[in-house]
């Protein structure tokens, strides 16, 4: 919290007798005889309403976090925490400004927007948190009776007690080592859906939005715009959205749901390395993720200069990565339409074509007579294992023909758990 300015106690006065006229005025529209007026204005007299509001503050709490939103009937605690968070590091909402929410008793949520007003951008309730002095000899002369009052408002922030749970919340039970377990209580983030509300809203319905997208619509310079696909609505409180919370009834009643779904994938047309003389080469390569495991696995050989147990345990899970990664995609070439290798174009050398186009067996019983004897496999196996090894080996990690039969075997022992689980 930065340092506090203190204003003038004419001046915060000034703003909550302007506040009370406001809401003076609609009943005293509507009064049908003077003494009817008289007993208004009596009750919205400075001191006389503060006095009751500092009277109903204890009926309302200020939230951030709060219960009823999983049930409107639900008793358990609510909290009031504006984020403490702020290690650049994570992903968190604290540090932002958000807007202090408001549960209880919904006639009393006047007491509220009471406190939320602002004096120099600072609000009344914040003001009497910091102990600005300004704020109690603007509610009364008499200092006493203004501080008691102070610290009646100052109370809507407070802890209510124990926390605890209710029957009629969201209850995690999360088990500990020793039999025992922890009680998780999700809380509704009331302050952080309003602030998201507030934002789509703006993308949404704002001027700027739609200039920019009439501009886009007249193919005209704009500034831009956002859109929020898939949004759901959700509804709390029914006609009475107030019964919830004051923010809730601020939205009406409705947060927004971002859509929480899986990508949708796109099928990028691969297509058989029908133009390849064989996959071990540029065609694998090209796959992006297949290049940084290997890249990674070459610089993790270079920068060790030893050999022992958890070293050959590390280089083997590294390439036992690379593997599966290259039978993922040879499993995709696989899932083509058959017969794609029988094209008198085909470059591809024939144990590739055995490998990777076994569709085929079922319209070419020569094909198919060749693709049980297996010699394909040892062939695959051994162009793997060469292939590995020259991309790997550098002047820190000299790999001889051993290493690349030791890639080989290592292809080849998955090759043959992949084949067995093909139908």
């Amino acid at each position: 919290m930065g340092e506090v300015t203190y204003s003038s106690t004419g001046v915060i006065r000034g703003v909550i007798e302007a506040f009370l006229s406001e809401r003076a005025q609609p009943k005293l529209d509507k009064a049908k005889t003077e003494e009817e007026r008289e007993q208004i204005a009596a009750r919205y007299q400075r001191e006389v309403w503060i006095a009751d509001a500092a009277r109903r503050v204890s009926q309302i709490r200020a939230v951030t976090h709060s219960i009823k939103y999983m049930h409107p009937d639900a008793r358990g605690t609510n909290v009031f925490d504006v984020g403490s968070l702020t290690s650049p590091h994570l992903v968190s909402s604290a540090g932002e400004n958000l807007e202090k929410d408001v549960v209880g008793n919904a006639a009393a949520l006047d007491v509220f927007k009471f406190l939320k007003l602002e004096v120099a951008g600072i609000s009344l309730l914040q003001r009497i948190q910091d102990g600005d002095p300004s704020v109690s000899a603007a509610m009364a002369d008499n200092i006493a009776l203004a501080e008691e009052w102070t610290q009646s408002f100052a109370g809507i922030v407070e802890d209510e007690g124990r926390p605890a749970s209710h029957t009629l919340a969201k209850q995690v039970y999360f088990p500990l080592e020793d039999g025992d377990y922890h009680l998780l209580a999700p809380l509704y983030p009331t302050s952080l859906v309003h602030r998201l509300f507030q934002v789509i809203n703006h993308d949404r319905f704002s001027e700027e939005a739609k200039s920019a997208r009439e501009a886009r619509r007249s193919q005209k310079p704009g500034t831009g715009y956002r859109e929020h696909l898939n949004l759901a609505v959700q509804s709390f409180g029914g006609t009475k959205p107030q019964n919830i919370s004051q923010l809730n009834s601020e939205r009406g009643g409705r947060a927004y749901l971002l859509a929480s779904l899986p990508p949708t994938w796109k099928d990028q047309g691969m297509k058989p390395p029908s133009t390849q003389r064989t996959i071990f080469g540029r065609w694998l390569l090209s796959r992006r993720d297949l290049g940084a495991s290997i890249n990674m696995l070459k610089k993790f050989l270079a920068g060790t200069q030893h050999n022992n147990l958890p070293i050959r345990e590390a280089r083997s899970r590294m390439v036992n990565y690379i593997v599966d990664q290259v039978l993922g995609l040879a499993f995709t070439v696989q899932s083509l339409p058959a017969g794609w290798s029988a094209n008198a174009e085909c470059r591809l050398n024939r144990a590739e074509c055995l490998w990777l186009d076994p569709g085929r067996c079922d319209d070419d019983p020569d094909f198919a007579a060749e693709r049980q004897l297996g010699d394909w496999k040892e062939n695959t196996a051994a162009h793997f294992g060469r292939w590995l090894n020259q991309l790997i080996r550098s002047d820190q990690a000299p790999l001889d023909s051993a290493a690349a039969r030791h890639w080989e075997n290592d292809f080849a022992d998955a090759m043959q758990t992949f084949e067995r689980g093909m139908p």
